[in-house]
């Protein structure tokens, strides 16, 4: 008998219930290669910070429908022409932009898949779908790759203002407890207008987009750019790193099947069906467990660095103004290697460039409605407070080193 879906409500404790009442939306969160987001981190080891930053992907999926079905009467309610082809696909475009995010994701996307981005798997993921249920995905996947006519479907994914944005800082402000991230998005989706298929924003919230956007920079560098949140990322990617290397040399690393396969592979110029249909069985488990195991490995360097990794024991990180030399980092470096009794210092001495650029008005800026139609570029607006100070990229420098050495002098 043909299974027959009603109606689901999935209480979520940022946004409230959302509601999936499409047959068609519920079967795709059903997929195994949707349920996978269940095991993915959305903050990866930012709870190592914060300790109630546990979250997953799938919710923050769910948000972001949620999101799209309030954006989607307000613009109706505008007079914005929406058809039901068009709402559909745009709830499966915002459903799966973060589908082919792996564990840790961007460990992961430096090192197991050696620069694949995650983008490209979720696109390709998408593609199966759309074969598996019969093409009913063409429309998502051309509002997801902005080839639909109609611009603002695809500004609403992914812009200086999408709902991904305004749902990860709320959801991940109330996770971690910063509460200098969170933003009022259904104030800013109220604010939405659809102007010859662009989207804009009423004139009247300039000053909600200008706190969007500094809660978006004050959560890079206290959340997303926290120091030991970035020293945790950097050890879990030279882990991998030297675990892939170990097995390219014939030694035995034990991990789970699928994340044999990724240590044990290299080419990923081109993701093959094998490729895909072994992402979709690695999540978060597969990495915590590998790195519980490698402890206790015969290789010093990996043993090291899963011990620090899974007993939190990482090592002394700084975000500086200015660089240190060359000279002082590789003198740190001599340093680790008298004290771990190893060859290569590089896995455990990290110095990192970190860069936020809080408004980019070169890059699809955010437009205004004014009251006499006019349309005005966000940073041209004369009663702009914050704007002018937004568009200066800022730059600072992560540097990690083992407890033990003395560090900057």
């Amino acid at each position: 008998m043909e299974k027959i879906n009603k109606r689901k409500i999935f209480n979520d404790p940022v946004l409230g219930f959302v509601s999936i009442s499409d047959d068609l939306l519920f079967d795709i969160i059903e997929h195994p290669y949707f349920q996978r987001l269940r095991r993915i981190s959305q903050t990866g080891l930012s709870y190592y910070v914060y300790p109630g930053s546990t979250h997953s992907r799938f919710l923050h999926a769910l948000g972001c429908i949620n999101l799209m079905q309030i954006t989607h009467k307000v613009l109706k309610d505008k007079g914005v022409k929406i058809s039901k082809e068009e709402e559909r696909a745009s709830l499966i475009a915002i459903l799966l932009h973060d589908i082919g995010h792996g564990p840790f994701s961007h460990a992961l996307e430096s090192t197991l898949l050696e620069g694949i981005h995650h983008e490209k798997l979720s696109i390709t993921f998408m593609k199966l779908l759309n074969e598996e249920f019969n093409n009913e995905l063409s429309l998502a996947i051309d509002i997801f790759l902005n080839k639909y006519s109609r611009k603002f479907f695809h500004q609403l994914i992914s812009s200086q203002i999408d709902l991904d944005r305004l749902d990860y800082l709320k959801r991940d402000s109330f996770f971690t407890g910063v509460s200098e991230g969170n933003v009022n998005s259904e104030r800013i989706i109220t604010m939405m207008n659809v102007v010859n298929d662009e989207l804009v924003i009423d004139g009247k919230g300039i000053y909600s987009i200008e706190k969007y956007l500094t809660s978006r920079m004050f959560m890079y560098w206290q959340v997303y750019f926290h120091k030991t949140s970035v020293t945790a990322e950097i050890y879990l990617i030279e882990a991998l790193k030297r675990a892939k290397q170990l097995v390219k040399k014939g030694k035995n690393v034990p991990s789970s099947d699928v994340l044999q396969y990724f240590l044990e592979k290299s080419d990923f110029i081109e993701i093959n069906k094998m490729d895909l249909e072994k992402f979709a069985q690695l999540d978060d488990s597969d990495v915590i467990s590998a790195l519980k195991l490698w402890q206790s490995h015969e290789d010093k360097t990996l043993s090291l660095l899963s011990q620090f990794i899974i007993q939190r024991k990482l090592p002394s990180s700084l975000i500086i103004s200015e660089p240190i030399s060359n000279e002082k980092v590789e003198q740190i470096k001599n340093e680790v290697k008298k004290l771990y009794s190893i060859e290569d210092a590089g896995y455990f001495v990290h110095q990192k460039e970190l860069s936020v650029l809080a408004y980019n008005d070169t890059k699809d800026p955010i437009k205004l409605l004014l009251k006499n139609g006019e349309i005005l570029e966000l940073q041209k607006a004369d009663n702009q407070v914050l704007v002018k100070d937004l568009r200066k990229k800022i730059t600072r420098y992560h540097l990690c080193i083992p407890r033990e050495i003395s560090g900057v002098k």
